[in-house]
């Protein structure tokens, strides 16, 4: 069937009213250039370009479905954030977003640190060349072996999750002869998540010890009188995908409410505070992220002006952006298989992908931006539903978007944003292979993760 031949699906005034979704861009071959990497265009073919190599170039030579990372946008937004905080703050990248060796060299070489949560992604960062001193290590429940590991190399900071880790990482440094240079996580009782924020009722998670009842103020008397451990400061983390500062604010007063505290009570002053990560990205041409430097300006003027009403030094400031970095560097690309119209509905668009490689929509309801691009089209906009080929109802890549209706078989449509969270918890879901990652820059394609293979999986299949 040629493509101009295919039956359009329903438009998206024949769709029930109540359903949810923007209505359709002026021109679906126009790119938002929120949601695509720096150097994402398309030729005077209509074809997507990336780093100036076009996605049927890319799609012939690492094949569907890919990530592709533009590693010159990398590189500019790990600048912009060291930049904007500056030689008096740290900017950690927080690498359970996506990590790889390539990524911790470019880190590297960018000035930023480095934030892992597991023995894996301290093994990648030491094996990449990442200095143990540029290293934080995160974790509500790290195993004694991970400890020892950071100990031994020596990280830069543990940060401390539970009154229980606090003598374990003690007894290993001392074992060691070593003073581990630590953070607590406070738990502050704000939970931020996009456009609004909640001050009570969040000491019910994993995470941190709270502020509440005195447990922090506890954990930090035990953490001083413990000869293993140098406390260097206090960390707190209060979400994801937060676009409003007022969640930051809200818990930069009650740290350093705390902070107030133990000067007051231990004579000192802590010398660092984390405020963590979170900070949002744009999936969809409705979110609108805010640039590195107004992040830095509003944070340091939050803590400023708090420790100043503390009569308080103003500690060194950290934070962690991992998805903000990462995030809209890279799309995935997909081939397009089944085409289903449901009259009234929408069409059902099926790829070579889905839920094994981009989970976030089945698990936290996320959404997501969709473009053809291995041509253009005139072809009026239908509702769609862009879905992978796994048995699961739940297996959605996409919810509703608008794409051209003579959408066809065999063409290439990619989802941008998909950089963070992604390929770092992508599965082997029946039995999917998992797609690599390719780097692109300056018209060269590199893979840095590698597609997995049927041998791959047969290799750990040792029944």
């Amino acid at each position: 069937m040629s493509r101009s031949a295919h039956p359009a699906g329903p438009r998206h005034a024949d769709v029930f009213p109540e359903a949810h979704y923007s209505a359709p861009a002026a021109d679906l071959n126009v790119l938002d250039e929120k949601v695509w990497a720096r150097t994402v265009t398309r030729d005077a073919d209509g074809a997507l370009t990336v780093g100036g190599i076009t996605v049927a170039r890319l799609a012939e030579e690492f094949g569907t479905p890919a990530y592709f990372l533009d590693e010159s946008d990398f590189r500019a937004r790990c600048r912009a954030w060291a930049d904007a905080f500056g030689p008096d703050a740290d900017v950690f990248y927080a690498g359970k977003a996506f990590l790889s060796r390539a990524v911790v060299r470019w880190l590297k070489e960018e000035g930023l640190n480095l934030d892992v949560c597991s023995g894996g992604e301290l093994t990648t960062a030491l094996d990449a060349g990442m200095p143990a001193e540029r290293i934080a290590f995160h974790g509500n429940n790290k195993t004694v072996a991970e400890i020892e590991r950071a100990v031994e190399t020596g990280v830069g900071r543990i940060v401390l999750d539970s009154f229980q880790e606090i003598v374990r990482v003690a007894h290993i440094a001392q074992r060691h002869g070593v003073r581990q240079r630590v953070q607590i996580r406070v738990t502050v009782g704000v939970e931020a998540h996009t456009h609004e924020f909640i001050a009570t009722a969040h000491e019910d998670q994993k995470f941190g010890i709270a502020l509440a009842d005195g447990q922090a103020a506890e954990a930090v008397r035990r953490a001083l009188a413990l000869d293993g451990l140098e406390l260097i400061g206090v960390h707190s983390h209060i979400g994801s995908q937060i676009f409003d500062m007022a969640g930051f604010e809200v818990s930069a007063r009650r740290v350093v409410q705390l902070l107030a505290e133990i000067r007051d009570e231990h004579g000192i002053e802590l010398p660092e505070i984390d405020l963590g990560g979170g900070l949002g990205i744009a999936y969809t041409s409705e979110d609108d992220p805010r640039e590195p430097h107004e992040i830095a300006k509003a944070l340091s003027d939050i803590v400023t002006r708090e420790c100043e009403s503390a009569n308080l030094r103003t500690p060194r400031i950290s934070v962690e952006p991992g998805r903000a970095i990462v995030g809209p560097t890279a799309f995935t690309l997909y081939e397009v298989g089944t085409i289903k119209p449901l009259e009234g509905l929408r069409t059902y668009v099926s790829v070579d992908g889905g839920m094994s490689d981009n989970i976030r929509t089945a698990l936290y309801d996320a959404e997501y931006s969709v473009a053809l691009v291995s041509r253009t089209s005139d072809a009026e906009p239908m509702l769609v539903r862009v879905v992978g080929k796994h048995c699961e109802s739940g297996d959605i890549v996409v919810k509703d978007a608008f794409l051209p209706a003579d959408l066809a078989p065999g063409d290439l449509i990619a989802v941008p944003a998909t950089g963070a969270y992604c390929r770092s918890m992508a599965s082997n879901y029946n039995h999917a292979l998992r797609p690599p990652v390719v780097a692109v820059r300056d018209g060269e394609a590199r893979v840095i993760v590698r597609r997995e293979t049927e041998e791959d999986l047969l290799r750990l299949d040792v029944g």
